[in-house]
């Protein structure tokens, strides 16, 4: 979008420094194939480069600095030396250049001569494919900062160091020590391994050998001036340069931007995959420069030209440029004086990482490393973090407040006495267990074992946790943003339905076309045309059927004509249909099904095979190829052996029904396939006189060679000659194979108030009939196009619209989705993000990251993207959690994501049952462990109240690291396998889904609920052991301690909804643990008081009023609110 402005601007001004000749000064050559007008600025430019070329090596020979230039600036004459013109070219005056200041603006086009020299390719990237966050000096300190960046890691850091000073020290160091340093190692262990393996991809990416062509030096001897052969060296990707040309070889990844000089084919094509660049998994044909096409290979690396390549920019589907020939070969015996410029486009262009499908090629470098088009669309990972991570990190907040305020309050009723300002710190450490390090300990545990419990799912196998730090994210999800191509479907179509009128065939009836086609073609003399006959009985008894058979086998003729497939001859001998368009091989595959077989086809001949093994040739006069904004693609044919002409034509319906006759089926009948997710196409012929090709071909080269309005012009004639009145042949629908249940999982995550947004590097018509086959429109739910917007007049029309109707589905294309984002971002995904449904089509890999970082920035809510292609990428490192499909497009989005998964339907339980425990389990066991943690700080400050407010621990040693270890961690732990509904009903139901997206499982609320218990169970047990029962101090510490562990394992249990059978042993287990550990512990256990009967009476007591009540409460809640989940059960 942003880029259209700036291609109209380079018409207006010279490149560089240079003022532009008049045309009238400079003569030029026309090349046989039209050029544009803004090419004719290049040409100019290029013919004052040669002009000038005697006076370059003058001017800088003692101004080196001058010569070398800024790094990127566009003169040429800085850029390369280029040898004095040739002795016979006729010499221009040259104008005299004003001295210029120079632009402040970096130019980043380039004009690149065939064997440049290194001054100039080292001016750009290098060709390095870099992916790792660290380096060996980074490491560290971007590790630490993402650790300490959190207010919870740098707490226990400033706790942990303070034990250093004397007058601070409580208890052993290592309990401080030991947690911190034991979270800090698994998370550097970790990222650095992440790390190391990005390295090896990248080391293995840039090692990959390629061959450059190169000539013999022309220093090095006569002979070699004149015979320099071909000779090719071995360089890794990464020493690839700017003007290297390059030879590649079938299946050969494309190291670099390329443009595309020669290929094995005589035509001058090639096929490309470009499925990790865009994510469609159809071949692409690309075009040789034709002036290269025609020499050999050796002459390559000798030719005397430049190619021209304008800024890089992000567009994959835009390319400007120019081949200038120096010195082109002579015409008729005359040397041609001018330099031959040819305009370069998209399709003389193999982008990197594109893989080449079939024979060989060889290609100039025009674009390497930072400035390739496939990593400008690729966006840098982030570090994640998960939302429960955020909000605990709140949470320990707020407990740090409260823990500086108690501390404040005991020296403060202590009346500030003596180093009061030592005792807050004592204090400080006292209460740290208020923010227990345990906690990040245990979470960092619960994750993973939930990873393990996802990785070994067998219902989603294969199934594979990248980022194990997010697992409870998928607990909180409110957008789903998917690709199309081989995540909803599976890119291969199949043609299911043919309709002619009269009569309509479906995919279990096309037996019946095989036979009315062999019928048809087995009828007279090998023929293919209809042959007249004359009207005997038995002829008059068969004729309806013979009519049926004519008309069966002009629609499959026609659709076996009406196409740009070719047949590609694999290594093994079978034959493979390769077109940009999916959907042209289906009907073509489906063409040979029924017996009408493509054989040949170049751009001059098809070649087809009849039901009965006759070849029928057809010559190929005129091509109208597809584009978006025609939707139609016309094709003229001459039969070779009756010389008949035929303009035949297969498009959408909404065109094709102002150009076909009249008729009363085609509305009705495309309704019915489109509603049934099929994508139509209308099939139509018209039958042409010699004398109309004739003056049909005469006006249509008039209009091809005009320079402006050439587009319009040949359009209009194509329209007045051939484009109405058209014999309507039929009507096929094509059927995009879905994933395995991609309906009901669409479905289910729609029911669980997730919001889903298709993003596509398809057309809009295929993506409008996918969003429909997958359900992802409900059943006469208003689709609502946006296509082609140009002005922000038009943009607000629509989002006026879209305002007032919210319950439609929106389909836009790339090119308005960038207009709308530039021009009314906040109010576009105010209104988008209300909608049930977006298709946003067209998209480049940076819009779909831009869309979903936007989604994210302006609803805070949770966004998961998956994808399957290299192209999906930047937008699942954008999402708060990215899924990546293993594919057939390759495993490079796999790798990129947070959760590796094999198929979209895993989706369904990945979120609504992993996701959902996750994120209850971790709620539940946050809450937990800071309620353990305040329980023994209140015991604390209670204690510390009644002795004169000294800042004395109350347990000490082994009771404080046996507390948060061996006496509770298991039973507190063993509530990662907790949940509260059973997988069935989780899945059977998705809208309990909608209760988790809220976060009410970890809010203030819930915190302040587990504050209040801690409050109320803290100081219940230490002034009952107190003020009730013992003066001395070491029975104090027993009961209260052994009350206290006892009101942990009661509360786990009561917290526990579903048992398993670990829970049962770790409560247990425990409990005999804490037993059998008093006998070793004399100095805080009296021996003879533990097992008097005084003391059981008394724990049973004290136990009974801090725990009966919470589960008299408990119980009460559940009758009057009970939770949404235990309706269910």
């Amino acid at each position: 979008m942003s880029d259209i402005p700036l291609h109209s601007l380079r018409r207006n001004k010279s490149r560089a420094n240079y003022i532009p000749i008049n045309d009238s000064d400079s003569p030029q050559v026309i090349p046989t194939m039209p050029i544009r007008s803004n090419i004719t600025i290049a040409t100019s430019s290029s013919s004052r480069q040669n002009l000038r070329a005697g006076k370059r090596k003058e001017r800088y020979a003692d101004d080196p600095e001058e010569q070398a230039g800024p790094l990127g600036q566009e003169e040429f004459e800085d850029q390369f030396e280029v040898e004095d013109d040739a002795p016979g070219r006729p010499q221009l005056p040259t104008p005299k250049l004003k001295k210029q200041t120079r632009a402040p603006v970096k130019d980043n086009s380039r004009t690149i001569p065939f064997k440049p020299p290194d001054k100039f390719q080292t001016r750009f990237p290098a060709n390095i494919v870099r992916n790792q966050k660290y380096n060996a000096f980074t490491f560290l300190p971007i590790v630490f900062y993402e650790q300490f960046k959190f207010f919870f890691n740098l707490y226990f850091l400033l706790v942990a160091l303070s034990q250093f000073i004397p007058a601070l020290k409580i208890g052993y160091i290592v309990t401080y020590i030991a947690p911190l340093a034991f979270v800090l190692t698994v998370t550097m262990g970790k990222e650095a391994y992440d790390d190391y393996k990005r390295h090896l991809r990248d080391r293995e990416a840039n090692s990959q050998k390629y061959l450059i062509l190169d000539c013999l030096p022309d220093e090095s001897s006569a002979l070699a001036r004149d015979d320099a052969y071909l000779h090719t060296r071995s360089v890794p990707s990464s020493a690839l340069r700017v003007g290297d040309l390059i030879h590649l070889e079938k299946n050969q990844r494309v190291p670099a931007d390329l443009v595309l000089l020669h290929t094995s084919d005589s035509s001058g094509t090639c096929f490309i995959r470009t499925d990790q660049l865009d994510g469609e998994t159809d071949w692409k044909l690309r075009v040789a420069v034709p002036e290269c096409q025609k020499l050999e290979e050796a002459a390559l690396a000798q030719l005397d030209a430049e190619i021209y390549a304008d800024c890089p920019i992000k567009d994959i589907h835009t390319f400007i440029g120019t081949f200038t020939l120096n010195h082109p070969p002579q015409v008729d015996g005359s040397l041609v004086s001018a330099p031959l410029v040819s305009p370069l486009t998209v399709e003389n262009v193999l982008w990197a990482n594109t893989v080449l499908a079939a024979g060989s090629a060889v290609g100039m470098v025009v674009y390497t490393g930072a400035e390739t088009r496939a990593v400008m669309n690729t966006s840098h990972p982030e570090t994640k973090v998960g939302l429960l991570d955020l909000e605990i990190n709140r949470l320990a907040k707020i407990l740090c407040a409260v823990t500086f305020a108690l501390s404040i309050v005991l020296v403060a009723l202590n009346g500030f006495r003596g180093l009061w300002y030592i005792y807050v710190f004592r204090f400080l450490i006292l209460f740290s267990s208020i923010i227990p390090i345990s906690l990040r300990v245990n979470l960092d545990m619960g994750k993973t074992v939930y990873a393990h419990q996802i990785m070994n799912d067998n219902e989603i196998s294969d199934t594979i946790v990248r980022t194990s730090t997010l697992p409870e994210e998928l607990g909180r999800i409110e957008y789903l943003l998917s690709d199309k191509t081989g995540t909803l479907t599976q890119n291969e179509m199949e043609m299911k339905k043919l309709h002619m009128g009269t009569m309509s065939y479906g995919f279990d009836s096309m037996d019946e076309v095989a036979h009315q086609l062999e019928v048809a073609f087995g009828a007279g003399d090998h023929g293919h045309m209809r042959q007249t006959s004359l009207s005997t009985g038995a002829q008059l008894a068969t004729r309806g059927r013979r009519d049926m058979s004519s008309r069966v086998r002009d629609v499959v003729l026609s659709l076996a004509l009406c196409h740009n497939v070719t047949p590609v001859t694999n290594d093994d001998g079978t034959v493979t249909y390769q077109a940009s368009s999916p959907d042209e091989v289906a009907i073509v595959t489906w063409t040979q099904s029924v017996g009408l077989t493509l054989v040949f086809r170049d751009r001059t001949r098809i070649d087809l095979r009849t039901p009965s093994g006759v070849i029928i040739s057809f010559d190929v006069l005129d091509i109208f190829p597809f584009t978006s904004e025609s939707k139609r693609m016309g094709i003229v044919v001459r039969d070779r052996q009756t010389g008949e002409i035929t303009f035949l034509q297969k498009g959408a319906d909404v065109v094709m029904a102002k150009i076909v006759q009249r008729n009363d089926w085609l509305e009705e009948e495309t309704g019915n396939m489109a509603r049934e997710g099929l994508r139509t196409l209308v099939m139509a012929r018209k039958r042409l006189g010699s004398q109309l090709y004739k003056d049909f071909k005469a006006q249509h080269h008039e209009a091809s060679v005009k320079l402006e309005g050439r587009n319009e012009a040949m359009a209009a004639v194509v329209a007045e000659y051939l484009e109405h009145d058209l014999e309507l042949l039929g009507l096929t629908g094509v059927e995009d194979k879905l994933q395995d249940e991609v309906k009901s999982t669409l479905e289910l995550l729609r029911n669980a108030g997730i919001k889903i947004w298709m993003l596509t590097g398809d057309k809009i018509e295929t993506a409008r009939c996918i969003a429909i086959s997958t359900k992802l429109v409900a059943r006469n739910q208003y689709i609502h196009e946006i296509a082609k917007l140009k002005t922000s007049d038009q943009v607000r029309d629509q989002l006026a619209f879209l305002q007032s109707k919210l319950d439609c589905c929106l389909v836009i294309d790339g090119e308005s989705l960038q207009l709308c984002l530039n021009l009314f971002k906040n109010e576009f995904i105010e209104i988008a993000t209300k909608l049930s449904a977006v298709v946003a089509c067209r998209c480049s890999p940076t819009q779909k990251a831009d869309v979903a970082r936007l989604i994210r920035n302006h609803t805070k809510k949770r966004v998961c993207c998956i994808g399957d292609g290299g192209n999906d990428v930047s937008m699942i490192q954008a999402a708060d959690v990215g899924v990546g499909i293993v594919g057939k497009e390759g495993k490079q989005a796999s790798l990129a994501a947070d959760f590796s998964v094999t198929q979209f339907s895993f989706l369904t339980k990945l979120l609504l049952w992993h996701g959902r425990n996750s994120y209850r389990r971790s709620a539940k066991l946050a809450q937990f462990v800071i309620h353990r943690g305040l329980i023994i700080s209140i015991m604390q400050a209670v204690f510390s109240a009644i002795f004169y407010f000294a800042p004395i621990a109350l347990y000490q040693g082994w009771l404080m690291v046996g507390y948060a270890t061996l006496y509770t961690m298991a039973p507190v732990f063993s509530l990662v396998l907790d949940r509260d509904v059973n997988e069935d009903l989780a899945l059977l139901y998705p809208e309990l889904y909608k209760e988790l997206t809220k976060g009410r499982a970890l809010s203030y609320k819930t915190f302040f609920q587990w504050l209040m218990i801690s409050l109320y169970q803290g100081a219940a047990i230490m002034i009952m052991s107190l003020v009730l029962f013992e003066n001395e101090f070491l029975h104090i510490v027993s009961i209260s301690f052994t009350a206290l562990i006892l009101n942990e394992l009661i509360m786990v249990a009561l917290e526990i909804t579903t048992w398993h059978l670990y829970m049962v042993i770790s409560e247990v287990v425990t409990f005999l643990l804490y037993v059998i550990s008093i006998a070793f512990l004399p100095e805080y256990f009296d021996t003879s008081f533990v097992v008097s009967l005084v003391f059981a009476w008394k724990l049973a007591v004290l136990v009974t009023i801090s725990a009966l009540p919470l589960y008299f409460i408990k119980l009460i809640h559940s009758r009057i609110a009970p939770a949404a989940s235990s309706k269910l059960l």
